[in-house]
């Protein structure tokens, strides 16, 4: 992005990239609200009136004051104690050989669970059920239709439709029927907690093992963590070898 004076307060230049970084430093729903002209307008009139707060507190000498002393001094050392964990964490690396390794060790643990797409109509009756099964298979009403009007799930408004679940993630009724059926296949009514269900399956995916590629990303961040944690403490227990007598508790 190229550099784009907006404003001068003095001799500091306020920046098309000072309000992008202002932008990433909200929170979503806070950067959405102020993402646009207006928004971006409020950013700099903001970071204007920071510098005159700064101007002003140059003028008066605050950074004289001993207050302000006090917390620069703390606010430096809560930095320092971040930047030195930080630094003994970012020592850690991870090698390719060992990433492999560790997944031909625990390929069980990144086993693809068996995963099922498919289509449903809910409604209160059993009756009501085999109606719009009946007018479905006689051709008479598609089976997204018959959701988009007589469903009283949510996902009638997607003509039906749940998406990708695995096993294990729908009541068990439902789900008995799910991953028996054929592709295409309309069943039903099938009766659960919620009511009776006519079920169209879109496609069903076996489970099984994974490849490495699959999971590589998820593998990195999980032995990360575990040689991160390790490195943080052996490096505790160096510390407090080195500087335990320094340490009292009170009782």
């Amino acid at each position: 992005m190229e550099r784009k004076v907006l404003a001068t307060v003095g001799s500091k230049e306020i920046t098309n990239l000072d309000i992008e970084s202002a932008l990433q430093s909200l929170d979503p729903y806070q950067a959405m609200h102020f993402n646009n002209d207006q928004g971006k307008k409020q950013l700099l009139d903001d970071l204007v009136n920071q510098e005159l707060f700064y101007m002003e507190a140059k003028e008066q000498e605050l950074h004289n004051e001993d207050t302000f002393k006090a917390e620069m001094q703390r606010v430096q050392e809560n930095m320092l104690k971040q930047y030195a964990m930080n630094k003994v964490l970012s020592s850690v690396t991870l090698t390719e050989e060992e990433k492999k390794a560790f997944f031909d060790a625990n390929k069980d643990k990144f086993a693809k669970p068996e995963t099922a797409s498919a289509k449903h109509i809910l409604v209160e009756t059993e009756d009501k059920a085999s109606e719009l099964l009946n007018k479905i298979n006689a051709g008479e009403l598609s089976f997204e239709d018959a959701a988009s009007q007589h469903s009283t799930c949510p996902s009638k408004d997607a003509g039906g439709d749940l998406g990708s679940f695995p096993r294990g993630q729908m009541v068990p009724e439902f789900e008995e029927a799910v991953f028996s059926m054929d592709k295409d296949e309309v069943r039903g009514p099938v009766q659960t907690q919620f009511g009776y269900h006519l079920i169209k399956l879109n496609n069903r995916e076996e489970g099984g093992a994974s490849e490495y590629e699959e999971v590589k990303n998820e593998i990195e961040k999980t032995l990360m963590y575990q040689k991160q944690s390790e490195v943080y403490a052996n490096k505790i227990n160096d510390l407090k070898t080195k500087f335990g007598s320094n340490v009292k508790f009170n009782d």
